[in-house]
Formats: C-alpha cells, sequence, structure tokens
C-alpha cells in the first residue's frame, strides 16, 4: 500500500466540508480514492530477504516504474492537446516592480506558469502545504526562465504581507498579489462566505455541500492566523497560460492532489524505506522544526 498523499491536507478538508478536522477528511478522501494509508512504520516487520530475491522483485517494480513513465508522457501530451481559451479579462495584479497585467507577468516569455500559493487577505502567514511546495522554486524557476516559461506564485494577500513573509521564507522567485481582483476567484481557487454558506462552492471540478460551522478549536488553523472557514476560502492549485499574437490563453489548471507531482518533497520520500510514513500533518514551515 502506499501512503495517501495530503497535497496540503488543507485542500482535502475543504473539499470534504466538515469541521472534524483533517485526519478525518483525510481517512474518507482515501476510502474514496481506494488509497491505502500506512498506519505507522514501526506497526509491521518488513519483509528481509537474499539479494537475488530483491533483484526479481527490482526488476518486476520496474517494468511497472518504465509503465508509469511511459504513462506520464502520454498524459503530458494530453495536457498540452487541451483546446485553448481566450482570456478577455483585464486582470490586475501587484508585483515588486509595481502593477502589473496577466501578459506583463510573461516577462518576454511565451508561457507562463502559476502556482496558486494559499495565502488569503486576513492570513498572517501561507499555508504551510504550499510554503512546502513553493520551498522548491527558488532553484528551478531560473532554468524556467531561460526556457520560455515563466513561474510566479499568485495569492490574494496584499503585496505588503507577501513581501514580508517571502523575506521571511528567504524567497527569491516572483511573486504577485491578486488583491481586489477576479483572478482566484474565476480560477477556482478563491472563495467567498456566501459561497461556503450556500454550497455554492466549486473546486477540483466538483462542488461541495455547504460548510458546517467551525468548532471554537478551529482558530488558527496551521499558524495562519485565521479559522477553518477563512482558511478554507484560499485554495491550492496551478494554472498554465500562453501568450499568441498578443493574445493571452489560459491552457491548464489542476488542483489538490493534481499537484502532489510538483511537491518535490512527497517524490523523495515515494523512494525512501518507509515512503511517507504519515500520520498526521508532521509538516511546517522550514524554519518552524525547531520551535516544536
Amino acid at each position: 500500500m502506499i501512503a495517501a498523499c495530503p497535497v496540503c491536507l488543507a485542500a482535502i478538508v475543504a473539499a470534504t466540508a466538515t469541521s472534524g478536522g483533517g485526519l478525518w477528511a483525510l481517512a474518507r478522501v482515501a476510502k474514496e480514492e481506494n488509497i491505502g494509508m500506512k498506519k505507522n512504520s514501526k506497526a509491521e516487520k518488513h519483509k528481509v530477504g537474499a539479494r537475488e530475491e530483491w533483484l526479481a522483485a527490482r526488476l518486476k517494480l520496474l517494468k511497472a516504474e518504465k509503465e508509469h513513465t511511459r504513462r506520464g508522457d502520454e498524459l503530458a501530451v494530453m495536457r498540452q492537446e487541451l483546446p485553448w481559451v481566450r482570456v478577455d479579462k483585464e486582470y490586475r495584479f501587484e508585483t515588486d516592480e509595481g502593477k502589473a497585467s496577466l501578459s506583463d507577468l510573461f516577462r518576454g516569455r511565451s508561457q507562463l506558469l502559476i502556482y496558486h500559493l494559499m495565502f488569503g487577505p486576513d492570513y498572517t502567514a501561507a499555508c504551510p502545504s504550499c510554503s512546502a511546495i513553493a520551498d522548491g522554486f527558488n532553484g528551478f524557476q531560473i532554468h524556467l526562465a531561460n526556457h520560455d516559461v515563466m513561474l510566479w506564485a499568485v495569492s490574494r494577500a496584499p503585496l505588503a504581507k507577501l513581501q514580508g513573509y517571502k523575506r521571511r521564507m528567504g524567497w527569491t522567485f516572483p511573486w504577485a498579489s491578486s488583491f481586489c481582483g477576479d483572478f482566484n476567484f474565476d480560477y477556482s481557487v478563491g472563495f467567498t462566505a456566501k459561497q461556503q454558506r450556500e454550497g455554492g462552492v466549486e473546486y477540483n471540478y466538483h462542488r461541495e455541500d455547504a460548510l458546517k460551522p467551525s468548532s471554537p478549536s478551529d482558530q488558527n488553523v496551521w499558524g495562519t492566523g485565521v479559522d477553518r472557514a477563512t482558511f478554507v476560502r484560499e485554495r491550492p492549485g496551478m494554472s498554465a497560460f500562453v501568450l499568441e499574437d498578443g493574445v493571452v490563453y489560459h491552457t491548464y489548471s489542476t488542483f489538490a492532489r493534481g499537484v502532489d507531482a510538483i511537491w518535490g518533497m512527497w517524490q523523495w520520500l515515494d523512494r525512501a524505506p518507509k515512503g511517507r510514513n504519515e500520520t498526521g500533518h508532521w509538516w511546517r514551515r522550514h524554519d518552524e522544526y525547531d520551535k516544536r
């Protein structure tokens, strides 16, 4: 069995729309998706065998890995073959360099990737899961920029909040604020309290039930300074755009576990002897581990 990945546990909590807590939501999603969850790496004795037995099993796994890689290649082509949707709306962003349009974010490239990083206007800190994902952006965004692709993070918090948190995290990748704009709402990563109350939230191509009231314990969720209802008005995801002949087109978006592949930490853990080995929300912002 593999450990169910909470690619931002916040997204799973949000998708199930409950005040019962993240682990309940994770178990429910795991059951619905037929994903096995390891209880604990210490609970089972692992099989031990001879080198010849290991090699036979490894060759069998290699065949499956190659099939998985080929299927991944096929899925990449399918993403690229999706029809493009023209973006006629004039979105405005605040950046370190000043006001910008969506086309400005391309910065001379023809392709734009946006990570929808959960940092709402009322948050005091970004979602720790989104922060863990964004920790990997510094290194590879320069490579993308030199291959005709700009990578940005976009959040609804005011720019000053983003800049302060960016300094705290030591990030250098571009991060724009969509504060007071419709961008997050239009791309299904931002929602209103009214939508939550009335069951009007459509996330990951699925309409959610009305959100139940938060319990008194659901405050300062994951160190963001907000209650659960406010926290899940923001959602994680990524969107892709292309600029051709001066026109911007939306080409792709993915949400929830669709963001799993760009969370580098999980790719390493999936190859570790004990896998993800998760029994709960164990990760923190990278400057918080020594504070536990």
